[in-house]
């Protein structure tokens, strides 16, 4: 597991990344609930999350509408399968509006960049 805290700040919002292989939805799932046990990412307003599978894409918005899907996109492009990518949120006050796809975008690439 691969996590990058601090990908950016805006409006108060704070995100990181995080990521690893994973060979099924279920894996997925365990990967999340890995993450979460560390209690700052438990307490994170999203856990946003997307992976590629043989047997087709699996995502979860988390309560950030559309967000798993701007993920999933990315990871299409790349071409990266059985690899779980988590953009984390802690909400800062204000609303982002279409900037925090924008600002998910920002987290995913930090990661594939470092990857």
């Amino acid at each position: 597991m691969k996590i990058i805290e601090n990908v950016r700040n805006d409006r108060g919002s704070k995100y990181a990344v995080s990521g690893g292989p994973v060979a099924s939805a279920e894996e997925a799932k365990v990967f999340v609930k890995t993450l979460c046990r560390r209690k700052k990412f438990a307490k994170a307003t999203h856990n946003t999350w997307a992976v590629l599978l043989p047997d087709g894409p699996v995502k979860n918005d988390d309560g950030e509408s559309g967000a798993g899907m701007v993920i999933l996109r990315m990871l299409e492009r790349e071409g990266l399968e059985g690899h779980i990518i988590v953009v984390t949120r802690w909400f800062g006050g204000i609303k982002l509006g279409g900037d925090r796809f924008r600002r998910v975008q920002d987290a995913v690439r930090v990661y594939l960049d470092q990857a």
